[in-house]
């Protein structure tokens, strides 16, 4: 019997141990990013209709799970053009100059039961913030429309300031007219092949 060399198994258990967690494909018309803030006294919502991300996730291999997403701010909806627009403007996101915000994990880690912390580094304009937030996993099951592929669910809310990110220089909230706090909710259905 041929002997295998020592070297090699080595690169072998090191090749196993770096594979990443299963990979999902987010679908986009079953996902979204939603906001909302305060304008005066009523909430605005509006939501990111272009983004896309990257999404490893096995509850039994969590150190190599990620959720890695970019959001193209030029994308923002709020159902008003001329509103929307003005948030593209230097006075808020600035878009010619930071066409994307950004979120790169650095940890993804069980609390109990369906919920789990994911622990990363947000960039929204030229600012970058450690940010941790809770998640919900819904659990996997197979897709009822294509028996070939499993599907997945989760959900996230988190709250930022918009101010610390630099989306804006405070005059307007000084006013009055715009919140600084914005609510988030990013919902997810993602799928892969068995």
């Amino acid at each position: 019997m041929k002997k295998i060399p020592l070297i090699f198994l080595a690169l072998i258990f090191w090749a196993q141990g770096q594979a990443l967690a299963y990979t999902w494909k987010v679908d986009p018309a079953h996902s979204g990013i939603s906001f909302g803030i305060k304008h005066i006294y009523a909430t605005v919502q509006g939501h990111f209709s272009d983004f896309s991300g990257e999404v490893f996730f096995d509850p039994d291999n969590l150190e190599k799970s990620r959720f890695d997403f970019v959001v193209k701010v030029d994308s923002i909806n709020t159902f008003n053009t001329k509103r929307d627009n003005h948030l593209r403007s230097a006075d808020f996101f600035d878009t010619g100059k930071y066409p994307e915000m950004t979120f790169k994990t650095d940890r993804v880690s069980h609390i109990g039961g369906n919920k789990y912390k994911l622990e990363g580094r947000m960039t929204i304009k030229n600012v970058t913030r450690n940010v941790v937030l809770e998640f919900i996993y819904w659990g996997q099951k197979e897709h009822p429309f294509n028996k070939k592929q499993l599907v997945a669910g989760f959900d996230t809310r988190l709250e930022i300031d918009r101010l610390v990110y630099q989306v804006g220089n405070g005059k307007f909230y000084q006013m009055g007219v715009v919140g600084k706090d914005v609510a988030i909710l990013i919902t997810l259905e993602v799928v892969r092949n068995k």
